[in-house]
């Protein structure tokens, strides 16, 4: 993105000094977002499945992973979808083989959803050039150039999940930053 679509900084303050370092950093954090979304498009419209689709797969990825089982239950909380919501996505993941239903090991009532052999790999193949990209900057990074970028995300994090009660819709002037598009509201 360049500087036209930036940010002038009338949003943060008068220091000139502090304004041009602490612009600069937001900056870059909106582009990495924008480029971020865009490639979940592009994820999306390659495996042709929405949002919730691609997190739920990333849900019972990391369940395995973890040697844990996932119930369509534990999967919809962790979705925040309703019941109904998560029997429509489960169904349409098990049509298009992504996923499969199978009995729970220690509970014969109860069902348990995994990620098939052909959805990871489809995944691995559609993001794997991403990930080692992503990665290998990473990796690049010094143990101090880590601590503080980890530092730093986390700090924004908190800002950003901290709530103002005079900001809240209830509170009335929740209305986001100034300029920012009705579709940037979702969560990061």
């Amino acid at each position: 993105m360049d500087a036209d679509h930036h940010a002038k900084g009338y949003w943060y303050g008068k220091d000139p000094v502090q304004k041009e370092k602490a612009v600069d950093v937001l900056n870059a954090l909106r582009d990495y977002r924008v480029s971020e979304q865009a490639m979940r498009r592009r994820t999306r419209s390659s495996m042709l499945m929405g949002e919730k689709d691609l997190l739920a797969l990333r849900y019972l990825f990391e369940a395995e992973a973890d040697g844990r089982v996932m119930k369509p239950k534990d999967l919809g909380e962790r979705l925040g979808i309703t019941s109904a919501s998560m029997t429509t996505l489960i169904d349409r993941l098990v049509e298009s083989g992504h996923i499969r239903r199978e009995p729970h090991p220690t509970d014969r009532r109860a069902l348990i959803l995994r990620a098939t052999p052909a959805s990871d790999q489809e995944v691995r193949h559609t993001l794997g050039g991403m990930h080692r990209r992503m990665m290998d900057v990473a990796s690049a990074l010094s143990p101090e150039e880590a601590a503080v970028v980890t530092a730093f995300l986390r700090d924004m994090r908190q800002a950003l999940d901290t709530v103002d009660d005079e900001n809240t819709v209830d509170g009335g002037a929740g209305h986001g930053e100034p300029g920012a598009a009705a579709g940037d509201s979702q969560p990061s």
